[in-house]
């Protein structure tokens, strides 16, 4: 989406940036419980213990029956104070790295797929320490009440393990993985697909239209980017014996993870990913480009 050339780069980068925090926070507030009970199924190993969620339908049930209904918010001020920056970056960046990219001899599609990369690399450095602590928090069974707070959690996360690899910053190339990935995949087939499928001239279809092709993006980028994010919530949740670091760099745990419990086991919370990022990935790119329309216009 080209802003005209007579908006200047610092009115052109607070419309992106505002656009970006909107879609955002409208993508977490809906769909954060989604996010829980997908990091609940990716953290369990093994099939025979007992505390396993048997289901999708058994996750739910057990977590409002033990938590409560806020139990399904756990973890949700990260992201909240995370998403904001983390997706004004996202899209920031993309369009940055697209009007780059379009001065490159790349085809149009290769440099939106690149241009997703780098957004995704870019994105994954500022949320990792957030991700680290949501992590942490939503892998807590107790109930809501009991929880440590967010702040409470993360000083405890740096107060034992520090700011670095090993603390607050652990799984940031797992993170870089899930993220460029997922970029690459979500903005290249979105933008090349909507150039393809004739707009419409009803308001209604056009949604619709571009909603749909959204979808497919978030579902399709998560589908490829999940053995990303089950090493990520392994390294950054707990691990199995404590004191014990089992779970360390991003293609050793994918390794172990296979050796130990199979293929599918990186594959563990598909189903819940794509309940959230398949129509959360359509919710964020709709807000996105609305608002960034009525900026431009408004601005």
């Amino acid at each position: 989406m080209a802003a005209s050339p007579r908006v200047s780069f610092r009115a052109e980068a607070c419309q992106q940036i505002l656009a970006g925090g909107s879609a955002g926070l409208a993508e977490i507030c809906l769909m954060h419980p989604l996010d829980v009970v997908k990091t609940r199924f990716q953290i369990q190993r093994g099939k025979t213990d007992p505390t396993n969620y048997k289901s999708l339908g058994d996750c739910f049930r057990t977590i409002f029956r033990r938590e409560g209904l806020f139990g399904f918010y756990k973890g949700i001020l990260p992201p909240i104070l995370a998403e904001t920056p983390k997706r004004a970056v996202k899209f920031f960046t993309f369009e940055q790295y697209k009007k780059l990219l379009g001065f490159t001899s790349l085809s149009a599609g290769l440099a939106l797929s690149v241009a997703g990369l780098g957004a995704g690399l870019t994105e994954a450095v500022v949320v990792n320490p957030f991700e680290v602590v949501k992590v942490s928090l939503q892998a807590n069974r107790n109930a809501f009440a009991e929880q440590p707070t967010t702040f409470d959690q993360a000083r405890k996360i740096i107060k034992a393990e520090g700011v670095g690899l090993r603390g607050l910053n652990k799984g940031l190339t797992a993170t870089l993985g899930r993220h460029g990935v997922f970029n690459m995949v979500y903005f290249g087939f979105y933008f090349n697909v909507k150039n393809v499928v004739p707009v419409s001239k009803d308001p209604v279809f056009e949604f619709f239209r571009k909603f749909g092709i959204g979808l497919a993006s978030g579902t399709i980028a998560s589908v490829i980017n999940i053995p990303f994010d089950v090493a990520k919530s392994r390294i950054q949740g707990p691990q199995p014996e404590p004191g014990v670091i089992k779970y360390r760099s991003c293609f050793k745990t994918m390794a172990t993870i296979y050796q130990e419990e199979g293929f599918l086991a990186l594959y563990k919370g598909l189903v819940p990913k794509i309940m959230r990022l398949g129509p959360g990935g359509a919710v964020m790119l709709l807000v996105y480009e609305y608002a960034y329309g009525w900026l431009q216009k408004h601005w």
